[in-house]
């Protein structure tokens, strides 16, 4: 049972099938360019998506919105080293904004940059610097049922270090949960083994904390040091052994707008404080607001602290899990165990004769939009171009948005596309414009079905 109720509603409506085609079609094959008006469930991704509580709106009243020394960045900073540990924080607008002025500030040309599994802009702010993302998952990760397939390779980081040297890796990142790999969780027991490996490397340990509750959630859960152990304990724990960390506020600081980037209070992480504050400063807004307006800081300091009371996150997790059995039932091959914030599907097993080279995982989001105007989105070879990604389909539940009822309607949606799987009447895509930053492939790429490419060679 749901721990909230709705205080305020917001209409949506089912387009009809003509409609949903035409703007399929008009979107070139791709959802990011779909107009919200058009889409009944979105789960499109998790990110600024989700519904606020009372206690954040009323905070967001008493934004200060001076150009320095909010008090509303107080707010934010006491939460932030009340949640996580962290003292000093720079704000900015967002994830890929906190990324752009911490990674300016640790690579450079030639760096090698290890990742449990890096995703789409993550690798974009790092091969944007002029470094190398490198993806160190566990071998077989989602394989098998594993309680922690979201773990970093340690052994794999150190192979790299063999490869290139460890004077070019000046930072080892771990992404909790790990999102491009199934929304999987990490261990304590692997974040304190990359801590290791990078004080081995003399190199920066950077967790990217988005999903910080959700992991802690699943480490009291599954990880047996921790079982009597709060969702808050676990979070201050696992963040304990970074020494930087990138938050996206737009995931588990429970706003639709916001990020920031903390620096370990210590010394010897002065440099890259300063330099970051000063990227801070330029890219995104003076220090104590950082692209966000009073409110939104205010929002965020009640956000994180909601994000690990007890209730909320077991009732986030069990919805995301809800729907993963509604699908597995429908013999829809998800992966299990689901992850904290989405269920993802095996678009290759689900749509088995459409090849890699055109893109199963795009052509089932098209079909959940065709069938229901369900928006999920595609994380596979289509997002992570010449990398060597499963053909994931990924289903991001808006947090305290949607109810059971649509839940239900996201599982029938794949019995339709089912129907007309096994009818034969799907078919693979191809890409027909793309940008020339390929790590941004996915936002913005115009794709067709491969059938007109077909009719017109015939013709």
């Amino acid at each position: 049972m749901r721990a909230y109720k709705s205080k305020m509603v917001t209409p949506i409506r089912l387009p009809d099938r003509e409609e949903r085609e035409a703007n399929l079609e008009r979107a070139g094959y791709n959802v990011f360019n779909l107009d919200s008006d058009g889409v009944f469930v979105d789960l499109l991704t998790d990110s600024g998506t989700g519904t606020m509580s009372e206690s954040q709106w009323a905070a967001m009243l008493s934004g200060d919105e001076a150009y320095a020394g909010s008090r509303s960045f107080e707010r934010l900073q006491e939460a932030v080293s009340d949640v996580m540990g962290f003292e000093r924080i720079i704000p900015a607008h967002q994830g890929r904004g906190a990324e752009n002025v911490l990674y300016g500030a640790l690579v450079e040309e030639g760096d090698y940059v290890p990742n449990n599994t890096h995703f789409d802009t993550t690798r974009a702010h790092i091969a944007n610097n002029g470094a190398k993302p490198v993806d160190c998952p566990r071998e077989g990760a989602l394989d098998d049922d594993r309680a922690f397939a979201g773990d970093l390779d340690v052994e794999a980081v150190r192979s790299l270090a063999d490869e290139v040297g460890a004077e070019n890796i000046p930072a080892v990142l771990l992404t909790i949960t790990n999102n491009s790999l199934a929304g999987q969780p990490v261990s304590v027991e692997n974040v304190r083994a990359a801590r290791e490996v990078a004080d081995e490397l003399d190199a920066t340990f950077v967790v990217d904390a988005c999903r910080f509750a959700e992991n802690a959630y699943f480490v009291r859960e599954r990880e047996a040091e921790f079982e009597d152990a709060s969702v808050a304990d676990v979070a201050r724990e696992q963040l304990s052994y970074a020494d930087a960390l990138v938050m996206s506020g737009k995931k588990d600081g429970l706003v639709n707008v916001g990020g920031f980037v903390a620096v370990r209070d210590d010394e010897a992480f002065d440099d890259l404080y300063a330099e970051a504050r000063e990227r801070g400063i330029l890219y995104e807004g003076f220090t104590t607001y950082g692209g966000m307006a009073g409110r939104d800081l205010e929002a965020m300091a009640v956000g994180l602290r909601e994000a690990v009371e007890e209730s909320y996150i077991a009732d986030r997790v069990g919805q995301v899990q809800r729907l993963g059995d509604l699908l597995a039932d429908r013999n829809v091959p998800v992966q299990r165990p689901t992850g904290g914030h989405a269920v993802y599907v095996n678009a290759a097993e689900f749509l088995p004769d459409i090849p890699d080279d055109e893109f199963p995982g795009q052509a089932l989001v098209c079909e959940l939009y065709r069938e229901g105007a369900v928006r999920g989105v595609e994380l596979g070879s289509f997002a992570f171009p010449e990398t060597d990604r499963p053909e994931l389909v990924r289903l991001s539940l808006p947090r305290r948005t949607y109810g059971a009822d649509h839940l239900d309607h996201v599982a029938e949606t794949f019995e339709k596309v089912a129907e007309r799987r096994d009818a034969g009447e799907i078919t693979g895509l191809e890409i027909v414009d793309e940008p020339e930053m390929a790590e941004l492939r996915h936002f913005s790429a115009e794709l067709r079905p491969v059938r007109e490419r077909e009719t017109t060679t015939a013709d």
